[in-house]
């Protein structure tokens, strides 16, 4: 199933190119891409953020649930035996914790600009 997802994955590529999010993006499905970036924020900062989304959505949660459970996500990427959760060795690593999203993008473009991506 996974190869064929992954097949499925990198037949998106196509000009002028795309932007691919996920945990195994530089690692696994495009390992050649030009620009690849690990997004991270500290565990408090995500759940903050996904408590946001579901207040905005009427679904209550609690913060200190909502850490524990990413916590617990992270630890299991990071040792699952398939595409484990880590930079590629070629990757930027982008802390976006004290960052709003506008911050994050523009740092996004500035990388690209360097690297002469349009």
């Amino acid at each position: 199933m996974r190869a064929a997802l992954l097949q499925r994955q990198r037949d998106f590529r196509q000009p002028p190119g795309l932007v691919g999010d996920g945990r195994d993006m530089g690692t696994v499905v495009f390992p050649d891409a030009a620009l690849k970036l690990f997004l991270d924020a500290s565990p408090e900062a995500r759940a903050e953020r996904r408590l946001r989304q579901l207040s905005q959505i009427g679904v209550n949660a609690r913060l200190i649930d909502l850490c524990a459970e990413i916590r617990a996500r992270d630890e299991r990427d990071r040792n699952r035996t398939v595409a484990p959760l880590a930079p590629a060795a070629d990757a930027v690593t982008l802390d976006s914790t004290q960052m709003t999203p506008a911050e994050v993008l523009a740092e996004v473009e500035k990388l690209l600009r360097q690297r002469g991506i349009h």
